[in-house]
């Protein structure tokens, strides 16, 4: 094993067969992490050998580390990578060696942080030419998020109004563009001004810094004591009262993540008392299970990202051996857009 800060690239050089990846043993803070190199091996049935050129970072990856998400210790970090194909093993079609792929998912792509790995094919995306490895790194799972976000979980209509918590991130970004290209007015909260100036230039009509804004109070004030049609919250246990509070009578509540902490138990009684609302957890992992929607939704975001409708903004890029300090960016929010491992 060596600690991330060791330069374990000579150990490497040493032994060509060996690859580099970020493993941990035990939940608890970003200092769990440490880079060890590893044999890859040959791919078994409906596997393959991919070699990494970029690795998403994800705020799904804390969950895993942190002890969110509970999963059998010791294990790889990162569920998101694009590279080359490099072997496949028996039973796998449709996919060849130099064929250029991107991934994500959950416990079944977990390792992502790694040079070299071995995957199953099911979950592997075929990559467009328009779409480079570091942008398919940086928007596989934000894309597919936000394609089923903006495509599966509402029939919305042209003028209908959201509230985007997390709007400057990297799912945000996405979102506003894309509500935009359904005539929808964005309202986005974000902690900074600098932020807030990120979200405006992609979409955001309005935005709302909830350092120093009572979130729910401003969102009446720009909808005229209406509400929103639909809240996006993936901040969790600081935002939740505060987003129901912002929906229209029989709004819907989509919580899409837990930055701030689980949602604590409540009487859904709650929900008929602010407006009849409505409320749904979902996971991506189950609107990309069916093969043929996974197909669809992928091919829809990557049309608008090639054909530059939707920017995708890598705006941090680190090495796998700065993953410990990657996290503590990402879980005190100094990130923006995107954030990906160099390889």
């Amino acid at each position: 094993m060596y600690p991330i800060s060791n330069n374990i690239n000579q150990v490497l050089r040493e032994n060509p067969k060996m690859a580099q990846a970020v493993r941990f043993y035990e939940a608890g803070g970003p200092e769990v992490m440490q880079l060890e190199q590893v044999e890859v091996g040959d791919p078994g049935p409906g596997e393959v050998r991919l070699s990494h050129v970029a690795v998403g970072l994800n705020f799904a990856d804390t969950y895993f580390r942190n002890g969110t998400y509970p999963i059998p210790l010791p294990a790889g970090m990162g569920v998101e990578a694009a590279g080359l194909v490099q072997a496949v093993g028996p039973g796998v079609s449709g996919f060849a060696p130099g064929d250029r792929v991107t991934y994500t998912g959950f416990i079944n792509t977990l390792g992502a942080y790694s040079t070299e790995r071995i995957v199953p094919a099911d979950p592997l995306i075929k990559l467009p030419d328009g779409i480079s490895f570091e942008t398919a790194a940086a928007m596989t799972m934000r894309g597919l998020t936000s394609a089923y976000l903006m495509r599966r979980i509402y029939p919305f209509k042209e003028g209908d109004s959201i509230l985007l918590h997390a709007a400057a991130g990297g799912v945000g970004l996405i979102v506003s563009q894309w509500a935009k290209l359904l005539g929808l007015t964005v309202i986005g909260t974000v902690s900074t001004e600098e932020k807030s100036e990120i979200a405006r230039a992609h979409g955001c009509d309005h935005t709302i810094n909830y350092s120093h804004e009572d979130v729910a109070t401003r969102v009446r004030e720009l909808t005229d004591g209406v509400g929103v049609s639909v809240v996006f919250d993936s901040v969790g246990r600081s935002t939740f009262m505060s987003s129901l509070d912002s929906l229209r009578r029989r709004g819907l509540m989509v919580c899409v993540g837990t930055a701030s902490g689980t949602v604590p138990p409540f009487d859904p009684q709650i929900l008929a008392m602010k407006g009849s609302l409505y409320l749904t957890r979902p996971a991506l992992a189950d609107y990309i299970a069916d093969p043929e929607e996974k197909a669809a939704l992928a091919t829809e975001i990557f049309d608008h990202v090639a054909a530059g409708r939707i920017r995708i903004e890598i705006n941090q890029r680190y090495v796998l051996k700065d993953a410990v300090q990657a996290h503590r960016d990402l879980e005190s929010r100094k990130t923006t857009g995107s954030s990906i491992f160099i390889i």
